[in-house]
């Protein structure tokens, strides 16, 4: 028997065909590169208008407010509340409105003054507040927002 000679190579593999030319080719999402057809770009920029003139008529949206719980404590229990209160009624901001108040115990003795106020969010930062109010070292030891909520 002749000893036939079989290879155990592999054809070559293909070159893949050249790709389109550039001008021809889409991009990834399939669109092609042409203008937009002045018809609807007409159209677009009308209920773009149609949209702001409506949005215009509307008017401006009211302040966002919020109300605000604030607890502040003394130093102490021989620590004058009624000047407390009046230390802190003295802060005067643009978009701030002091509401009502009351003394709540905390235990031996001791008291806090919790108030309402109303804030404009863009206008009041209630960390601002806060650090106004701890300004009175003599009367106040801290302060804590015990309670918030949007109106």
């Amino acid at each position: 028997m002749a000893a036939e000679s079989t290879s155990n190579t592999v054809p070559p593999a293909e070159v893949p065909a050249a790709s389109k030319p550039a001008e021809e080719e889409e991009d990834l999402f399939g669109s092609d590169s042409e203008e937009e057809d002045p018809a609807v770009a007409a159209e677009r920029k009308k209920n773009l208008e149609e949209y702001k003139a409506k949005k215009a008529a509307k008017g401006p949206k009211p302040a966002a407010k919020s109300m605000v719980t604030l607890e502040v404590k003394p130093w102490d229990d021989e620590t004058n509340l009624e000047e407390l209160e009046a230390n802190v009624r003295s802060i005067e901001m643009d978009g701030l409105v002091w509401g009502a108040s009351k003394f709540v115990d905390i235990g031996y003795g001791i008291k806090k003054l919790q108030i309402n106020i109303v804030v404009e969010d863009e206008k009041v930062s209630t960390d601002e507040l806060q650090a106004q109010i701890e300004e009175f070292e003599d009367h106040v030891q801290s302060t804590d927002v015990a309670a918030m909520q949007k109106i």
